[in-house]
């Protein structure tokens, strides 16, 4: 069944509590989007809702976890990582806060809301700050696993999550550890590298593509900081080109950083796909076809690399 990776926030911490955890949520008046009301609802005491004030919603959380609680906050990744990232810079991540931003309603699946909304560069923004880790998960069930890690795991954590339903990619017991990615098809042509919702669009673009005789690996590259070097690496020796696929500004995202580390311990060919303008209104589908970043579009982009 089809869930978003938002729907894993509100439950995941109502598990943490019920586990045991000191866990609090402060939101931004986004609670219901972002189902940090799940946690109001179960517990009222461990959440706090500030209004509209992300840069105040930030304060909150550090002081919180100042406490020595484990603290994450919501709203929609535009507002919850762009408007406040001087707090996050400043205050979570120079001193190593225990502080998990986890915005909702990342990238241009976000729909008709449109560019002003449709958050492009939060990776980039995150990955780029000492001590910060950077999760983008590919279903509700690694999204339930990746929140899970973070609470596990002190310090700064950004975990990309999104509105629109996801195939499901893993079982309900899925787990990990950091660094992760993972091959979740096997190939030896091309590796395609994607996280979040392209990982579904890329198993969906390897099937297409290998009805024409072309074997794309797929890696799913949930850890984008930090990279598992390990894994990357090998399907880069492995299949000799590269292809990667997010739904983010091919600037400074996932694609920058597997290519940065390429560079530097495997040299092959990578060639990044995503989006280089802002967004615009439409439905998720039609955003994501009209990019290239859907099945078809990767499927196109594969066959252009190995015909070069």
């Amino acid at each position: 069944m089809a869930k978003a990776t938002r729907a894993a926030f509100g439950e995941t911490l109502i598990e943490l509590v019920e586990a045991g955890m000191d866990i609090m949520a402060v939101d931004a008046d986004l609670c219901g989007s972002t189902t940090t009301a799940k946690l109001g609802a179960a517990y009222p005491d461990r959440l706090v809702d500030v209004g509209i004030a992300e840069q105040n919603m930030i304060g909150v959380a550090s002081g919180l976890a100042l406490t020595g609680r484990t603290v994450f906050t919501g709203s929609f990744a535009v507002f919850g990582s762009g408007r406040c990232y001087e707090q996050i810079r400043n205050t979570v991540c120079d001193s190593g806060l225990n502080v998990k931003v986890c915005p909702t309603h990342a990238g241009i699946t976000v729909g008709a809301d449109g560019a002003t909304h449709q958050m492009l560069e939060d990776i980039a923004l995150m990955r780029v700050l000492p001590g910060m880790r950077v999760l983008v998960p590919a279903d509700y069930a690694s999204a339930k696993a990746a929140i899970r890690l973070a609470s596990q795991t002190p310090g700064p954590f950004y975990v990309r999550l999104g509105r629109e339903p996801l195939p499901e990619v893993y079982g309900d017991d899925f787990t990990c550890e950091l660094p992760f990615a993972n091959v979740v098809r096997e190939g030896a042509d091309i590796s395609i590298m994607a996280c979040g919702v392209e990982v579904a669009h890329a198993l969906k673009a390897a099937e297409e593509l290998a009805a024409e005789g072309i074997s794309a690996e797929v890696v799913d590259v949930m850890s984008v900081k930090p990279l598992d070097e390990e894994t990357i690496v090998a399907s880069a020796a492995k299949c000799g080109r590269v292809l990667t696929v997010e739904e983010h500004s091919i600037y400074g995202g996932m694609g920058s950083a597997v290519a940065e580390l390429l560079s530097e311990k495997h040299p092959v060919q990578v060639t990044r796909l995503g989006l280089t303008t802002f967004g615009q209104s439409g439905s998720a589908a039609e955003l994501l076809a009209h990019y290239g970043i859907d099945a078809d579009g990767i499927a196109a982009r594969v066959r252009e690399v190995l015909k070069a």
